[in-house]
């Protein structure tokens, strides 16, 4: 039933002005629609984002979005050049160097948004 529909991501923001503000001056992008739910943002081949205001952003211990990325390490550097702060991790089977991990030969790296939210920008297989 679901295997043909278009699947979309949502971002928790505690301060929906803030959150705008650093997802335009981080990343680059503005939404395409304002509701009464939140921000909703477009991006490649028709996937998205909805930005909605909640007293509970930031809690989740794992990562909410990804980013696709064809060259992670190009896209680290450009992120970080607008100021984006990169996350270390050392875990078993997971440690970054540099911000960037590599696991089964694809690259990936992880950041947190305004909201404290966890992003991600990898390779896709």
């Amino acid at each position: 039933m679901l295997s043909d529909r278009r699947v979309y991501a949502t971002i928790p923001a505690s301060d929906i002005a803030r959150a705008r503000q650093w997802y335009a001056d981080k990343l680059g992008l503005r939404p395409k629609r304002e509701m009464p739910t939140g921000l909703i943002y477009d991006l490649g081949e028709g996937t998205g984002f909805l930005l909605y205001s909640t007293t509970v952003a930031g809690q989740a211990p794992n990562t909410l979005a990804s980013f696709s990325s064809t060259d992670v390490k190009a896209d680290v550097a450009q992120l970080r050049q607008r100021g984006v702060v990169f996350e270390e991790y050392d875990f078993p089977g997971l440690k970054t160097v540099d911000g960037v991990a590599s696991i089964g030969g694809i690259n990936g790296a992880w950041f947190k948004d305004s909201e404290g939210n966890i992003l991600a920008i990898g390779e896709e297989a």
